[in-house]
């Protein structure tokens, strides 16, 4: 298998911070590298439309918003970079194919992948081309980060449905390593304590050395892992295709408990707040789960499939469904707090950061919501 890379250009400026959310950004898919997503700060228990930005085809790609600005990808093939405050469109750039991967902004660069087989940097500011890398099949998981082993530069790391996942020079884009699993890597690898964690169609659970790419564990996860799994305190979190929530243990390689009240599967991935465990399933529900024992305390029902990935801010849940509502849900009790009906299903997953709500719908739209 060939991997290649073209280098466009070259900015000092990359990992030089790290990506993680903070009040005013939301930096990267599940807001930081353990895809917890949690947005610190807070948010209104009412909102209301601040603005909106069409695209010529469906979103999925959930955004990210750093200095200023949305950065976004449409199933049209471009990446835009809009204005936070009012939706207007500052640059575009057109990939190859639909762009369902969200983006990663570090350093100065925005980083997503396309369904072309490319990983792009692009200049955060301009959307000028650095580098692109090659990989052999489309790239639809979002991308993360980790500093490299001697702390003097950044990795991103990334997967790809030519089955593997990748390690490369954030200012270069040359590969660092690469480890091939056994079918498709849908969702974004984890990154946390020195490992990176993923799941794919192999229905496995790859556990990996971040330094050198090396494989550290293999789990049984039971079925396909269409979504990317949370990764914090030595446990993962994660759903999979026959309908079970689990929990693992990375050190022991074990299930350490399992959720199984719903009879339909798992894409979206989890929030993971300090007790609770909040995920959407295709059974047209948000569930809440004790993140200890992974007992039920709350469900809420939408119409549609919950495959948008859930923020918690503020005790509140944000989510979006293909029943055409973004949702925001009371985190102590499940109650309904606000909803707003687009109409067209959101598959996207919703950016939290100063107060506002920033979310993607399959209409092709991109919809701010703030206070009122």
């Amino acid at each position: 298998m060939t991997a290649a890379v073209v280098v466009l250009g070259a900015s000092s400026e990359a990992g030089a911070a790290g990506a993680v959310a903070t009040y005013k950004s939301w930096p990267m898919h599940r807001g930081g590298p353990e895809l917890l997503g949690v947005a610190p700060g807070r948010l209104p228990a009412s909102l209301k439309l601040l603005w909106k930005f069409k695209t010529e085809d469906p979103i999925t790609s959930s955004a990210a918003i750093v200095g200023g600005r949305v950065y976004v990808g449409s199933h049209n093939g471009k990446i835009y970079a809009l204005n936070f405050s009012n939706g207007g469109r500052m640059w575009e750039f057109e990939t190859e194919g639909p762009v369902e991967s969200s983006p990663l902004v570090l350093g100065g660069k925005v980083y997503v992948g396309s369904s072309d087989g490319f990983l792009y940097a692009l200049d955060a500011a301009t959307g000028k081309l650095a580098w692109k890398f090659e990989t052999e099949d489309k790239v639809l998981g979002a991308p993360n980060w980790m500093k490299s082993p001697d702390r003097k530069g950044t990795w991103i790391v990334f997967g790809s449905y030519d089955y593997r996942l990748y390690a490369v020079d954030a200012e270069t884009g040359k590969q660092v390593w690469n480890y091939e699993s056994e079918n498709y890597i849908n969702g974004s690898a984890a990154v946390s304590d020195g490992k990176t964690v993923f799941g794919g169609c192999d229905a496995l659970l790859h556990v990996i050395a971040l330094k050198d790419g090396s494989q550290l564990k293999e789990i049984d996860a039971e079925a396909y892992i269409a979504g990317s799994a949370a990764v914090t305190g030595g446990n993962v979190y994660v759903g999979h295709y026959e309908n079970v929530f689990l929990c693992f243990n990375i050190e022991k390689g074990e299930i350490v408990w399992r959720y199984d009240e719903s009879r339909f599967p798992y894409y979206a991935s989890p929030a993971v707040t300090e007790n609770r465990i909040i995920v959407g399933g295709r059974d047209k529900r948000v569930h809440c789960l004790d993140r200890a024992t992974g007992k039920l305390v709350w469900k809420f029902s939408t119409r549609g499939k919950v495959d948008s990935s859930p923020v918690v801010v503020d005790d509140k849940v944000v989510v979006g469904s293909e029943d055409g509502r973004v949702y925001l849900i009371s985190e102590k009790d499940g109650k309904e707090l606000w909803n707003y009906e687009i109409g067209e299903a959101i598959t996207a997953s919703p950016a939290v950061a100063d107060r506002t709500v920033v979310i993607g719908s399959e209409d092709g739209t991109v919809y701010a919501f703030g206070p009122k």
